[in-house]
């Protein structure tokens, strides 16, 4: 969920955290920063033929200051992102999820009767293939199943998950299923797909609680399997699968939980927590994604108020503090590592701008580049490749 939203504003205070100001419940964001480009992309249906990886940048258009929704950049063969040009129709748009083939992209709109949009990417110029409410709102995260098959998405506001079939054009189809998660104050945050394919996982921040579903596919319905629930004001975000293992990133307490997965049973058994700050950090802090390397070595979580992503090691035994590396921005709402795994692109929400660190494949240590890619309320980014 954007930080700027009023419900969400509400939750935080409530729970101690950061007040956010604002009558209209949004955030002034300072877009005096160093730049790639100094104009925004011009919107062209056609797009601007250009050589590198097509990148897919989000943003909240209905933010002060307003973001683009939907754009996209070129990485170059220097990992510069270069303008390309806007997607028309897609609006906050807040997260994204790859079809299996990686043919078709599929947005969050994060609007308060939230939508899902999908994106053709088959071809050169992205094109809208259309969007279909939620029937939840405010949706902050989506995925595909890996069958391609469906779609499950994640509604904050109302904690809600949600459930379309995916039609084989890449359209999303109808509704199957819409589920509420219990307690006072859910707010549903992120849903994904087992790596055993067979379980639907929840986590929901408001509940302090991680949902696991039985899935039936040939209803599309989702049937409660187990409810981890975790202390009270942990506000879990975000979570990484490692196969048997899963790394769940919290939001109001700054720290890691490593859950063992029975994959054959469906079930989480908390360990090890490890905290996502230097032990002298002070002032209020809310980490935002965690994501781990294709080789299982290293997990990388962001920090929003420290402005800075922590490195962990991979051990047998859980995760290994390395340290922390600041984003050169304000508040790393989203990163995501290129196809090469040898940069990691931060999206900073306040600062309006994606800032590039590079990445060394044997320590997994970062390091700040001068790249600075400007984007009004960016939200998330993701690659092509």
């Amino acid at each position: 969920m954007r930080d700027n939203a009023m419900p969400r504003r509400r939750f935080l205070t409530a729970a101690g955290a950061l007040g956010l100001a604002g009558a209209a419940g949004v955030v002034a964001t300072s877009t005096a920063c160093a730049t790639t480009s100094s104009a925004a992309p011009q919107a062209d249906p056609a797009m601007q033929h250009a050589a590198g990886l097509m990148t897919l940048i989000g943003s909240y258009t209905s933010a002060s200051p307003a973001g683009r929704g939907l754009e996209v950049a070129i990485r170059n063969d220097a990992g510069v992102l270069e303008p390309s040009g806007v997607v028309d129709g897609v609006p906050d748009a807040s997260f994204f999820a790859w079809s299996p083939d990686h043919k078709y992209l599929y947005v969050t709109n994060e609007v308060p009767e939230g939508t899902i949009t999908a994106v053709d990417l088959s071809g050169h110029h992205p094109m809208v293939l259309g969007s279909q409410p939620t029937g939840g709102a405010g949706p902050t995260h989506l995925t595909v199943h890996p069958s391609g098959e469906f779609i499950f998405t994640a509604n904050y506001t109302d904690g809600t998950v949600s459930v379309h079939r995916r039609n084989a054009d890449g359209t999303i189809g109808e509704s199957t299923d819409l589920v509420k998660h219990p307690g006072a104050e859910p707010h549903a945050h992120q849903v994904l797909v087992d790596p055993s394919k067979q379980w639907v996982v929840a986590v929901d921040l408001g509940a302090d609680a991680v949902f696991v579903y039985a899935f039936d596919a040939a209803t599309g319905k989702l049937t409660q399997h187990q409810h981890l629930e975790l202390p009270t004001g942990t506000g879990p975000r975000h979570l990484a699968f490692n196969y048997d293992r899963a790394y769940l990133l919290a939001e109001l307490k700054s720290e890691i939980t490593v859950l063992d997965w029975d994959l054959d049973a469906g079930q989480f058994t908390p360990g090890q927590v490890v905290g996502t700050r230097e032990p002298d950090a002070s002032g209020e802090n809310f980490p935002a994604e965690i994501a781990i390397t294709r080789d299982a070595k290293f997990a990388y979580a962001t920090n929003r108020g420290d402005n800075n992503i922590a490195t962990f090691a991979i051990t047998g035994e859980g995760l290994e503090f390395r340290g922390t590396t600041p984003v050169g921005g304000d508040w790393p709402r989203h990163f995501a590592l290129d196809p090469e795994q040898t940069s990691l692109y931060v999206a900073n929400q306040r600062s309006g701008a994606i800032t590039r660190l590079t990445r060394d494949a044997g320590s997994g240590a970062l390091s700040p580049t001068q790249d600075v890619y400007e984007c009004p309320s960016v939200a998330a980014v993701t690659f092509h490749g």
